[in-house]
């Protein structure tokens, strides 16, 4: 009788311990994509998509923009930056990657900000500097994507698209 007790209570602890010792980077790129960057992911979706809805060949006027920016854009992509901000992350590789991400999502939060100020004060100069930061924005965050699909290659994580 007491063998079985014994045994009850040991099994959980038994295969508690068969997950240790693994590979640390793969278990926290799981997390990270399949949980930690959900609601980020959707933060994000949402303000880019408002924002593409109302610039380049989508764009009407000033004040669509303006209005897009002010009520969808600007604070989806804050409410973006916290959850970012907030993200657990257990190894060093992948926060170095996720650093990459925080820094691209601030320059662009910056751009769009710049864009809503460049149409408060109909400034030209403002809007080619906002879009110079948008490009530098897009190159952080391709060289997130680039590094983070390395990472999982390299850890054996398939991160659908």
């Amino acid at each position: 009788m007491k063998k079985g007790l014994l045994a009850l209570i040991l099994l959980p602890f038994i295969f508690l311990l068969s997950g240790c010792g693994g590979d640390p980077v793969h278990d926290d790129l799981l997390n990270y994509v399949n949980k930690e960057m959900k609601e980020a992911g959707k933060l994000e979706s949402a303000a880019v998509s408002a924002y593409e809805g109302v610039s380049g060949a989508n764009y009407t006027d000033d004040q669509t923009m303006y209005d897009a920016l002010t009520k969808d854009v600007i604070p989806n992509y804050n409410e973006f930056i916290k959850e970012l901000d907030s993200v657990n992350i257990e190894t060093e590789e992948l926060q170095d990657i996720h650093e990459i991400y925080i820094e691209g999502a601030d320059i662009q939060f910056k751009a769009f900000t710049t864009i809503k100020q460049a149409l408060e004060e109909q400034d030209p100069a403002l809007i080619q500097q906002a879009n110079d930061m948008l490009a530098d924005a897009r190159k952080h965050i391709r060289d997130y994507q680039n590094k983070l699909d390395k990472l999982a290659k390299e850890h054996d994580v398939e991160i659908k698209k």
